[in-house]
């Protein structure tokens, strides 16, 4: 038997533990739930939608500033999806109240794009909830890097009963 074939695959082992220890389940890394939120300090939303972040495994770190758009543009969020706050995990920005299982999703399926959006502030999604149940009829629009944006996700109205 030959030793240094032996040896070369003792040292490897750890090496080899620890990337399969930073690994997640379904391929995502671990560090993915590790998210930077950059919110308007003068809105009240974004910290419901931080808490519904949280609440979906997510790490979430805020930072308040005076506005979000300096952030936005500098993540690439074309200016007709921008919003009142703008997330940051694994290179991708989440700009407004995107479900947190789309979130997942996009880490999951890792598409060439900048992020996601959703634009303006629609009624019933997460941190922009009302009394009675009512959610107006959304999308959440995956972006690329020239601003070209697609349907990701649509979410249908639903009146309160």
């Amino acid at each position: 038997m030959r030793l240094r074939p032996v040896l070369y695959g003792l040292l490897a082992l750890p090496l080899m533990a620890a990337l399969l220890l930073s690994w997640g389940a379904g391929g995502v890394h671990a560090a993915d739930n590790e998210m930077k939120v950059f919110r308007d300090i003068t809105c009240g939303c974004c910290m419901k939608w931080v808490e519904h972040l949280r609440a979906n495994g997510f790490q979430v770190t805020v930072q308040d500033v005076p506005e979000t758009n300096e952030y936005s543009r500098q993540h690439g969020v074309p200016d007709a999806l921008r919003s009142c706050h703008v997330g940051i995990i694994a290179g991708y920005a989440i700009e407004g109240h995107v479900p947190a299982a789309d979130i997942h999703r996009l880490l999951k399926e890792r598409p060439a794009a900048k992020g996601l959006a959703a634009p303006g502030m629609p009624a019933g999604s997460p941190g922009m909830e009302v009394a009675g149940g009512r959610r107006d009829r959304y999308s959440v629009m995956l972006f690329d890097a020239k601003g070209r944006a697609s349907v990701y996700q649509e979410y249908p109205a639903i009146s309160p009963r």
